[in-house]
């Protein structure tokens, strides 16, 4: 006792000597990171706006949403039961309400924003990341136009300020000020990014482009037209304003322009591989959801030549395009007996399913295609906004762009000039269903945003199901409701704030069709 005594107070008569400066450097951990790289963080945002990857379960946003509500929603697959499926017959379903809340506030938009507050005037990397503040500013608002198109108002101004400003409760702010704020950020982000400015380490780090400035702005002005028609039945001034500056900017012009990123099988399932694959998949995921009929009679009424692209064949089996069948939506066990005449029946045996070499674990994960530029042109043409003229020719690029986009995931999908050039001149341009219908058939796999544009547009004119017991009266799910850990942690906020009825058939600002 009396040596530890001895030595102790000798280490405080030690310590007591010491200089302020001596202490300070004691209290610091020197296997410590002291400065955590912005390039990583934007790497993680990106594959964490693909599916979630960044949060360790890349499965779990497009299972729950963006399969089980949306794809079964705009009636491009079916389900008779098993797997996540409350589109299908409008149900609900906390996890599908929750997973886009959950994940992208607390994945890619947590990340992004970190990214922008340090490479911005104030932070640590000032000046030293030019390109990746811009392409950050791009993200984040390609994830916020994400969240506000699914609930409608949403925490925006004030969201992510909980270690900045203390800010943990934020306030919701309406959709109308949300775009207005996502159509200045990406308008400015993409005229900001340059190829001169100083970015060390930006093209290792960007999973989309690689670093190529040129890519980022025809992508920046793709999104900027996106959004500047969202809002173009409610903010004509913004349409054109914005819809104008994107074209005069340069948008995408083929489909190498595609921004997607190309998942791997390694070093993690979880976040390296393809999603939607996986929740596919046999033994991984195994969502048990064929074609839709809605989507095979559409395609074998128009001799498509993406009919045996999309599809797999008839129980995997039957690849004779003549005998595709899709499963109606809306059907259960015991109306799918009725339907087909026998008991027992299996749909993943009865009818067409998604073609397995769509769904290869390594698969590309695409945001934004080619093809919806051209449709975008074309709608925005013919309805005279942004200075865009030749409806009929941009439809066509659109539409050519559409069937040749799938070489992406298998060179047996490759389309000749020929074969996409015939389908063309038998399905010419018929005005704005005619564009409303091939968009929505172009954003297979896309289907949040395949939805927002049936929304938006009223095309393709899909029959609703009427399944006994739905919540939202025979009518398609037009809005997700707000999360139940949101409504009990930030309850004020939420009732002065949020878009309600908080229910499916609540319209967010913009969808008024």
């Amino acid at each position: 006792m009396k040596k530890i005594l001895i030595s102790f107070f000798s280490l405080l008569l030690i310590n007591t000597s010491c200089n302020q400066d001596d202490l300070e450097k004691l209290n610091i951990n020197p296997q410590a990171i002291n400065e955590i790289d912005m390039n990583f963080l934007f790497t993680s945002a990106q594959l964490g706006t693909a599916s979630g990857g960044d949060r360790g379960d890349n499965r779990y946003i497009d299972w729950r949403t963006n399969m089980g509500m949306f794809a079964h929603a705009i009636q491009h697959i079916a389900n008779v039961g098993g797997g996540i499926a409350p589109g299908d017959k409008y149900s609900d379903n906390a996890e599908v309400n929750s997973a886009p809340w959950d994940f992208l506030y607390n994945g890619p938009l947590q990340s992004l924003t970190e990214v922008i507050i340090q490479t911005g005037p104030e932070g640590f990397q000032a000046g030293q990341r030019a390109n990746l503040l811009q392409a950050s500013r791009i993200l984040r608002a390609y994830n916020f136009m994400r969240l506000t198109d699914y609930y409608g108002n949403i925490p925006y101004s004030e969201a992510m300020k909980g270690k900045s400003e203390g800010t943990f409760f934020p306030k919701f702010d309406s959709q109308e000020s949300i775009y207005a704020d996502l159509l200045k950020e990406v308008s400015e982000a993409t005229v900001a990014l340059s190829a001169s400015a100083p970015d060390a380490g930006f093209a290792n780090a960007d999973l989309y482009y690689g670093g190529d400035i040129a890519k980022w702005k025809k992508f920046g002005n793709s999104l900027l037209l996106r959004m500047a028609m969202r809002v173009s039945n409610v903010d004509a001034a913004a349409t054109t304003k914005y819809a104008t500056q994107a074209i005069s900017g340069g948008l995408m012009t083929s489909n190498a322009d595609i921004t997607k990123v190309d998942m791997d099988l390694g070093p993690s399932e979880w976040t390296n591989q393809n999603g939607i694959s996986r929740a596919f998949a046999d033994g991984d995921g195994g969502q048990p959801s064929p074609l839709s009929a809605t989507l095979v009679n559409w395609l074998m009424t128009k001799n498509d030549p993406r009919l045996m692209i999309l599809s797999g064949g008839v129980g995997g089996v039957d690849t004779v395009a003549a005998n595709q069948k899709g499963l109606p939506n809306g059907l259960d066990t015991g109306t799918l007996q009725d339907f087909l005449g026998k008991t027992g029946a299996n749909p993943m045996e009865e009818f067409s399913v998604i073609n397995p070499l769509l769904l290869e674990d390594d698969e590309s994960y695409v945001f934004m295609n080619y093809s919806e530029v051209e449709f975008l042109l074309a709608e925005a043409a013919e309805r005279g906004i942004g200075g865009a003229s030749d409806a009929a020719g941009h439809y066509a690029k659109g539409v050519k762009a559409a069937i040749q986009q799938y070489d992406l995931y298998d060179a047996s999908f490759v389309v000749s000039d020929e074969v996409a050039d015939a389908y063309i001149a038998a399905n010419p341009y018929n005005g704005l269903e005619s564009i409303g219908e091939q968009m929505w058939v172009s954003k297979f796999f896309n289907w949040w945003e395949a939805w927002a544009d049936w929304k938006r547009t009223g095309f393709p004119k899909l029959t609703p199901v009427n399944y006994l017991g739905n919540i939202t009266n025979g009518t398609i799910p037009r809005k997700l409701r707000i999360p139940n850990s949101e409504l009990s942690t930030n309850p004020d906020n939420f009732q002065s704030g949020a878009t309600l009825p908080n229910e499916y058939t609540t319209r967010v600002w913009w969808d008024v069709k």
